[in-house]
């Protein structure tokens, strides 16, 4: 009951400071804080009792973290990464091959002031990386190897992993890097394979995601539209699509892409400036419509489709709020199906 009452107290107060005239749907449940600034979530799904799946955060500063949740909401520390360089965005992706014989789900997110992705398996929580793959290392300019958009593709061709990577500014051409992450005997590498993306250069991109299924990446050019590509580097660069911009009140920001069965599902993006999301179609990206979840600010969100405890049934979206924290809602009450 006590939790009801901070959660309505707090929406309250929410929508006096957003634009959003839409009803707010209060979130399930709200985590503890971070010690700065929260950026971006990620969610992965335990194979074997999905109650016991875990929501990663990004605290963005010199001294941040990648904070660990559990489904009510409470830091894990033994699954949390300290003391990391300003990290921005994280993903995860299942099954990296170690050898013929093991493989791990894996955690990989930016560490923007040191020029470099991490890479750590879930749930053991150990590097994989050796300290970090460089990134954007043929740039000349400091600014332009500034990582901070990450988002994993799974390739349904020979299950090769990528790491596609966005900056903090860069050419109007080639704005993403990707790199395939894979295991010899040395140890795990990441290997630049292509470099692919229009930039506006209007503001900045940061969020990125990959429908794995489907074999599309999107990311946010914050100040213009959404950005559709093929995730494959064999299927070239060619822009797919740039949708969906007419509907943002200023940044374009986090992407979330909700997949079913049926192959229907949805692509949900934070409208930051206005405190609302707005859900596109994933199968032909038409505009559906827009939400009110009562948070602010929002920069990254995610969300699994799946069944992971009594509170979650229909599976979890996830939104970052300016206050320190995430929250968690109930999937079938954002009204996608």
């Amino acid at each position: 009951m006590k939790n009801s009452i901070y959660i309505y107290s707090l929406l309250v107060v929410l929508c006096s400071c957003n634009n959003s005239k839409l009803p707010p749907i209060a979130p399930d449940v709200i985590t503890e804080f971070t010690l700065n600034d929260t950026d971006d979530p990620a969610i992965w799904v335990h194979p074997e009792d999905a109650s016991k799946s875990i929501v990663f955060g990004t605290d963005k500063e010199t001294n941040g973290a990648i904070y660990a949740f559990d489904l009510e909401g409470k830091i894990i520390e033994n699954k949390t990464i300290k003391n990391i360089q300003r990290p921005n965005n994280v993903d995860v992706e299942y099954g990296f091959r170690l050898n013929d014989s093991t493989t791990t789900d894996i955690l990989v997110f930016t560490e923007r002031e040191k020029q470099q992705i991490r890479m750590f398996s879930v749930p053991d929580m150990k590097p994989l990386d050796g300290g970090g793959f460089p990134v954007f290392e043929d740039e000349e300019l400091l600014e332009n190897r500034l990582p901070m958009g990450v988002s994993l593709y799974k390739s349904p061709k020979d299950s090769s992993i990528y790491a596609i990577v966005g900056r903090k500014t860069g050419p109007t051409d080639d704005y993403l890097y990707q790199y395939v992450l894979s295991m010899d005997s040395l140890g795990v590498t990441a290997k630049l394979v292509r470099k692919f993306g229009s930039f506006s250069g209007k503001k900045e991109i940061e969020a990125i995601a990959v429908d794995d299924e489907a074999g599309y990446v999107y990311y946010s050019d914050e100040g213009v539209c959404i950005k559709k590509y093929y995730a494959e580097p064999a299927m070239g660069n060619e822009e797919l699509s740039c949708f969906g911009g007419e509907y943002f009140l200023e940044d374009i920001e986090g992407i979330a892409i909700a997949t079913y069965k049926n192959g229907e599902g949805a692509i949900i993006v934070s409208n930051q400036q206005k405190g609302e999301f707005n859900v596109f179609s994933r199968t032909d990206n038409t505009f559906v419509k827009a939400i009110n979840l009562g948070t602010l600010e929002t920069d990254g969100c995610e969300v699994v489709t799946v069944p992971l405890n009594s509170t979650f049934k229909s599976g979890l979206f996830v939104a970052m709020n300016d206050e320190k924290n995430f929250y968690f809602y109930d999937l079938e009450r954002l009204g996608l199906q």
